[in-house]
């Protein structure tokens, strides 16, 4: 039976986090942790669906009632498929399988990666092209019918890859030219609830306009200046952006005292600067140091009770394996 592979990256948030829910922009990577997707029509008119990372075996729903009562672990795949279908007007019976390289605690977007994953090979299954940008926006669209919020760039980094400049929904998607990125991750142990973080900083936003603004607007000059320092590779002073990004964050009241540690414990070791990475809340915390004390800023991230995820930044987007 014909059938189609694909693969996407997940990311990690450099800069900008939740300033990027309300078009300020972020600087988002992509790692090379993917998330594999293989698809193939099935005779009857059912979606079957294999997700081994998420317990999901022979997990069945008819083609006609997708995105209807859709068990969690299930969704994104799902409502991928009802979107795909609904916009380029094809309909089939479905195999789907999903694999990661990497576990959905982690916070490295393993929905949008699915999402994302699924969409690039219904297209090279049915023959439907599609540019970046119109992949981007029907994944968008899908997390978006799951979740109701989201800025999309760890859509954008599935899709594209790489290092981005990206302002909230797509409005700009800017590749960056990186040299290298040599980041320090460090793994609270704790899962983050992005939606309940992305809400908790609504209810503040709501209720201190000014104030929360004023942070959003603080952050987005960071990450004006990140964006050139990454051109220029400078990861001494990218550390320092880093650290004064964090303090901002703390300010809108998304760290958590297991981040606190991870972060102090890697600058009190020799990194250039650390902060939170994503929603916040737990997840992970990243770190740049100098090279020669690398491996001390590491041990100390797990002598404070974290683990350390080896990834490579700058992965390449979706693709067709």
């Amino acid at each position: 039976m014909h059938s189609i592979t694909t693969s996407a990256p997940g990311k990690l948030m450099l800069m900008g986090d939740h300033a990027v829910v309300y078009d300020r922009p972020c600087l988002v990577t992509a790692v090379d942790h993917r998330m594999k997707v293989t698809v193939s029509r099935a005779s009857d008119s059912m979606l079957t669906l294999n997700a081994p990372d998420v317990d999901m075996t022979n997990y069945q729903c008819s083609i006609d009632e997708l995105a209807q009562n859709t068990p969690k672990a299930a969704q994104f795949v799902e409502y991928a498929v009802r979107n795909f279908f609904q916009t380029f007007c094809v309909n089939s019976g479905l195999a789907i399988t999903s694999q990661s390289d990497f576990s959905s605690k982690f916070g490295f977007g393993s929905s949008s990666a699915v999402t994302v994953a699924t969409i690039k090979a219904l297209g090279e299954l049915f023959n439907v092209e599609m540019t970046n940008k119109e992949l981007f926006n029907l994944s968008y669209k899908t997390i978006l019918d799951i979740q109701g919020k989201g800025s999309g760039f760890d859509v954008a980094a599935a899709v594209f890859g790489g290092t981005l400049y990206f302002i909230t929904g797509g409005k700009k998607i800017i590749p960056i030219e990186v040299v290298e990125l040599p980041l320090i991750v460090g793994y609270t142990g704790v899962k983050a609830d992005t939606v309940t973080l992305i809400n908790k900083v609504k209810e503040r936003l709501d209720a201190e306009p000014d104030d929360m603004n004023k942070i959003f607007d603080d952050i987005a000059q960071l990450v004006e200046q990140g964006k050139q320092i990454l051109k220029d590779n400078d990861m001494s002073s990218l550390g320092n952006l880093f650290t004064k990004n964090q303090l901002l964050l703390s300010m809108l009241g998304v760290t958590s005292p297991m981040l606190d540690i991870l972060n102090e414990s890697a600058l009190d070791a020799g990194a250039y600067g650390a902060k939170l990475s994503g929603a916040g809340g737990g997840d992970c915390m990243i770190a740049v140091a100098p090279d020669d004390l690398r491996t001390k800023v590491m041990n100390a991230i797990v002598q404070a009770g974290g683990t350390n995820i080896e990834v490579s930044t700058n992965a390449l987007g979706v693709r067709v394996e």
